[in-house]
């Protein structure tokens, strides 16, 4: 299908500004006030959660803290991750149909395939690999996530251009059992930049973009034009970070619940990720739900539909969960990346199963 997107480099800017004008795109692309866009993005030293994630298992608050990391909630999922000026981040806000692909798990494939094509120019052997990364030799050089809103498609990802690795494992609670999955020692050892594979022919940022933009225009049939950030834009994503997303509150929406002795935690692992539910029963015999918590490095969308689940389980009787949930996932769409209805079942089962081994 052939067509045109712009191309707006952002440059430096705060993680959490960033993340808004990731909002604020979304918005006005599906209000038909800005066309499709590919987005490039950089920022200082900062700890990006999923938006789903629990944030103080993710992050070491304290040594950001004390080193001046900053710290900030993405709205799309998936894992966290470490990004700072040597890395390019970039994000696609394209409308359903210019890809041409309807399944989010189709589309991971199409854009990381053509990330891993735009990276192969610069002379790297970069390969997709499923469900959302791009790798050389087993090592990660672009992690990706996104999701659909309505006929709106936002994705996104990184290439690892050049990093401190040290920081990054400073920074980064990473779980030992992911570590070991791969018969590694540190995070470190997972990822690998352009500067340690081109060494001194490592290219500027604008060679990468370049790159990368000839491999989209390339698989998808579409050409660019170079515009700068608009102010409908800009305005409304100040406006989205006063309002929620530059706030504490929405950084530290999802922290530990575990630190709350009544809460019982039930993990499932996936291929599109870990899904933990963390649970509180109530009522004289403890048979009803109370409190509960979806978290997790997964991919839905929309996103909210998480909250929606959790606000449907509620008051519900544990014997009743089961039912609830396979009706929950008939009545909603929802899109997912190697995530069930029943991943999500057996999760929050754990965390039933937990909380009567705990009563």
């Amino acid at each position: 299908m052939s067509g045109r997107f712009r191309v707006v480099d952002t440059g430096v800017r705060d993680g959490r500004f960033n993340i808004a004008v990731d909002q604020a795109m979304i918005e006005l692309h599906q209000a038909g006030r800005i066309p499709d866009t590919i987005r490039f993005i950089q920022v200082p030293p900062t700890a990006l959660v999923g938006r789903h994630q629990v944030l103080g298992r993710e992050v070491d608050l304290a040594w950001c803290g004390r080193e001046g990391v900053g710290v900030a909630r993405r709205i799309t999922g998936g894992g966290a991750i470490y990004m700072d000026e040597g890395q390019l981040g970039w994000a696609l806000v394209f409308h359903r149909r210019t890809l041409g692909l309807a399944a989010l798990g189709d589309v991971a494939q199409a854009v990381c395939e053509t990330v891993a094509a735009g990276l192969a120019r610069l002379g790297i052997d970069a390969r997709y690999r499923p469900r959302n990364d791009i790798e050389i030799d087993g090592r990660k050089i672009s992690g990706t996530g996104g999701f659909f809103d309505g006929d709106t498609l936002i994705y996104q990802g990184t290439v690892l251009v050049d990093m401190d690795p040290a920081a990054m494992v400073a920074a980064l609670r990473v779980p030992r059992a992911k570590l070991e999955k791969r018969q590694l020692d540190s995070a470190a050892q997972r990822v690998v930049t352009l500067r340690e594979l081109l060494g001194p022919k490592t290219p500027g940022l604008p060679a990468i973009q370049q790159a990368l933009l000839e491999a989209f225009a390339e698989r998808f049939d579409v050409e660019w034009s170079d515009e700068s950030l608009g102010a409908e834009e800009e305005s409304l994503a100040w406006r989205r970070h006063a309002e929620e997303i530059g706030t504490e509150a929405f950084v530290g929406e999802i922290d530990d619940p575990a630190r709350d002795g009544d809460f019982a935690a039930g993990q499932h692992v996936c291929p599109g990720g870990s899904i933990t539910t963390y649970l509180r029963l109530e009522g004289p015999a403890r048979l009803r739900v109370g409190q509960l918590l979806i978290t997790g490095d997964f991919f839905v969308a929309p996103p909210r539909v998480v909250l929606d689940l959790e606000a449907a389980l509620r008051g519900a009787y544990v014997e009743d969960i089961g039912p609830i949930i396979e009706q929950f996932f008939r009545e909603h769409t929802v899109e997912a990346l190697s995530v069930t209805p029943a991943d999500f079942r057996s999760s929050i089962e754990e965390s039933v199963a937990a909380a009567a081994r705990g009563a």
